[in-house]
């Protein structure tokens, strides 16, 4: 299956893609691709360390003639978002992504791709093991766990890297040049409760949520897509004044930077009222599906009987907090006021889980502007505080101002205009991106992100097109050949 991913040009960059996509990289569990990019570069009789963290760095020397040229770190970072449609099998901890081509697509066999960050890292690879590309002396920054509280970049000391240029290759759009990104925090709700025993005139159910899109909770916030947490909680808020509905538990989405695809409860309501409970939520479930029925054409709403559980959650507590839940802010909270078409504050409400006697509830607070981030993240704090629940911020990470007079902005625009007979966006985006953080430690470093075309990052409809990769390669190889002399 992966031979035909070997095949297409350019073939350095996807051999590197499908030698990297064997390896395990789950974030927070990248022992075996730390080990694997270490061998990598040893092989290579380059200088090769890893930090005190397990970021990985390569230093090669500049090819004849590019010596006098501005040292350039190339970054990306190791780890993958690990997510997969519900009747995948797939074991994200030992098993190589499988990959296919459709059409102009590479694509997983029902789980992410791993083109985020991965098509990045296989570039630098491709750069640090070819003999025959001019580019000036490289420092390859590959970072971890970026994808679940950028600790890689946080915990690079300053004085490991002399590059004065640093290229991110990050961004998701073959036509857009980073300049910015927002920065975030994680606002995580967590409560205990009492348990009741089930009386005996009660029934159960099962409602489940799937089919719906997922994706990118920085650069997808502003699409509309559903967010199973919500749909779930507009199912059950009206339940106990209705049919006796009570809650037993709920398991509703999974990383803090995906928006939630799926979500699952186990209920139980009054028997009297069953078939009423049944005609009521297919109705409010038709009525969703309308109302997306754009964006997301495959939503299921799922009612079934079960077995009826032997403990529902405190009524009071349930009140509380699906209404807590029904306030919490989820998508954009604020336009930016100075970048056109660029969301400024958003938020994720990411994670659901209520179960034996427990709630937690995980969201992701992005923003470009940190006053509008801590007042949106204040405001979650309020809304789940007076249900009773105690509220933790952490994962805190700045964003990336933007500097318009970059020198390397300067270049890179040139050479796109030129190769491609018009403008790139030059653009912040609603991501975040590691270049704010590396910043603190190395300030004078001039920062740019780009990347090709990668479509539904961190969801199983993941895909990364093969013809703009080509594009994008093209791109890398003349922007090495136009590095600046060094002051």
């Amino acid at each position: 299956m992966n031979s035909e991913i070997r095949q297409l040009e350019p073939q350095q960059l996807w051999n590197k893609f499908a030698d990297l996509n064997a390896v395990p990289r789950p974030s927070k569990k990248e022992e075996r691709v730390i080990a694997f990019m270490k061998e990598f570069g040893e092989n290579l009789g380059l200088e090769t360390l890893v930090d005190t963290v397990g970021n990985v760095i390569i230093k090669k020397p500049a090819t004849a003639g590019m010596e006098n040229r501005t040292t350039v770190v190339m970054q990306s970072h190791l780890d993958m978002v690990h997510q997969k449609n519900k009747d995948t099998v797939f074991d994200f901890d030992n098993q190589g992504i499988e990959m296919y081509v459709e059409g102009d697509w590479v694509r997983a066999k029902g789980t992410t791709l791993g083109a985020d960050n991965g098509l990045g890292v296989a570039t630098i690879m491709a750069i640090l093991e070819s003999t025959d590309i001019p580019h000036p002396a490289i420092e390859a920054l590959f970072t971890i766990d970026e994808e679940t509280g950028m600790t890689g970049a946080m915990g690079l000391e300053g004085g490991l890297l002399e590059g004065g240029i640093l290229l991110n290759l990050d961004t998701e759009e073959d036509n857009e040049i980073g300049v910015g990104c927002a920065g975030g925090v994680d606002v995580t709700a967590t409560r205990t409760y009492t348990e009741e025993e089930t009386p005996e005139f009660k029934i159960g159910f099962s409602v489940e949520i799937k089919g719906l899109q997922g994706g990118h909770s920085g650069m997808q916030i502003h699409e509309g897509l559903g967010n199973a947490n919500k749909i779930m909680n507009r199912l059950l808020f009206d339940g106990f004044e209705n049919f006796g509905l009570r809650i037993s538990e709920i398991d509703g989405g999974s990383l803090r930077n995906a928006i939630p695809r799926e979500s699952k409860a186990i209920v139980a309501i009054d028997a009297i009222h069953e078939e009423a409970f049944i005609l009521e939520i297919n109705l409010l479930a038709n009525s969703i599906k309308t109302e997306l029925k754009t964006m997301e054409p495959d939503l299921e709403v799922i009612i079934s009987k079960c077995e009826t559980p032997e403990k529902i959650m405190d009524l009071g507590v349930q009140e509380g907090f699906t209404r807590a839940l029904y306030s919490a802010q989820n998508g954009v909270y604020r336009m930016s006021a100075d970048i056109p078409n660029l969301v400024e504050t958003s938020n994720n409400i990411a994670r659901v889980q209520l179960k034996d006697g427990k709630i937690h509830v995980g969201c992701l607070t992005r923003s470009s502007v940190e006053s509008s981030k801590w007042d949106l993240a204040n405001m979650l704090r309020a809304t789940f505080e007076l249900t009773g629940c105690e509220v933790e911020f952490s994962g805190e990470y700045p964003g990336w101002t933007p500097n318009m007079d970059s020198a390397i902005l300067k270049v890179l625009s040139n050479i796109y205009k030129e190769m491609n007979g018009e403008p790139a966006h030059v653009a912040a985006c609603h991501a975040g991106l590691e270049c704010g953080i590396l910043g603190q430690n190395y300030p004078e470093m001039d920062m740019i992100s780009f990347g090709p075309n990668i479509k539904g990052a961190h969801s199983p409809d993941e895909r990364a097109q093969i013809s703009s990769a080509q594009k994008y390669w093209k791109f890398v190889l003349e922007i090495l050949k136009q590095i600046p002399m060094k002051n």
